[in-house]
């Protein structure tokens, strides 16, 4: 009997399952490694000279964007590329299902979009969003910041959670515990928002997880995921 046996008893490792270990993992750690040096109060630590800057917080959001797309885009796809040696339509990079994916690219925002511009009054949403609040006063930047918050932050987003996790996971776990897995994952990223986001981000996560899976492709989910977040943005900015 190993060390490893004598210390915690006859536990299984499956050396053909390492791939879903690696998934699993990645979530707590690359979380946790955008949590403590993606944020904006770790930027002004990093590159002190822009805190009293005009428009260092728009230069903190790219921060953040750029780091979690790094995060969550490009390591996993170098670890599906090149380690597993699997196309990225694998996990949901295609378009799948169009004719699937595009009714609910009607019926979402159709449903959503009002709902969203009732929320941009409430004010724990205001204090959070735009992530760069100078925005508010200044919009010369603000069609580049939106560009580069669809194209790095929700691009990532959408292939982490519903494609590298979801479309991972589902091969291993069964459907259920793979959308379940992304969903509470990607509820943790939203530690510190306002408590109704938190709670939406748990219905939404399971909703996009289903609809991701069913399309075969992150696209669809992409597309109402980023309108969700662009439309909050403007509604407050335009609408103060």
């Amino acid at each position: 009997m190993n060390i490893m046996s004598k210390l915690f008893g006859n536990i299984e490792f499956k050396k053909e399952d390492v791939h879903y270990y690696v998934m699993l993992l990645s979530a707590p750690v690359l979380l946790t490694v955008y949590r403590y040096h993606a944020y904006p109060n770790f930027f002004f630590e990093y590159f002190p000279k822009y805190k009293n800057y005009a428009g260092g917080d728009v230069l903190a959001a790219y921060w953040l964007f750029l780091f979690f797309f790094v995060l969550m885009f490009v390591l996993p796809a170098i670890y599906v590329k090149w380690v597993m040696k699997r196309p990225l339509t694998d996990f949901g990079w295609g378009l799948g299902d169009v004719k699937y994916g595009a009714k609910w690219l009607i019926t979402i925002p159709l449903l959503v979009v009002p709902l969203i511009f009732i929320a941009s009054k409430m004010p724990d949403l205001r204090s959070e969003y735009p992530l760069a609040k100078s925005l508010l006063g200044n919009q010369s930047s603000l069609l580049v910041y939106e560009s580069a918050y669809v194209l790095f932050y929700y691009v990532a987003w959408e292939f982490f959670f519903r494609g590298f996790l979801l479309f991972g996971l589902r091969e291993r776990y069964g459907d259920v515990a793979a959308i379940l897995i992304q969903t509470i994952s990607s509820c943790l990223v939203h530690i510190d928002k306002p408590e109704g986001e938190i709670i939406g981000s748990i219905v939404v996560g399971i909703l996009f997880g289903m609809i991701a899976m069913r399309s075969k492709s992150i696209w669809y989910v992409f597309l109402i995921h980023a309108s969700i977040g662009v439309f909050t943005d403007l509604f407050i900015i335009y609408f103060n």
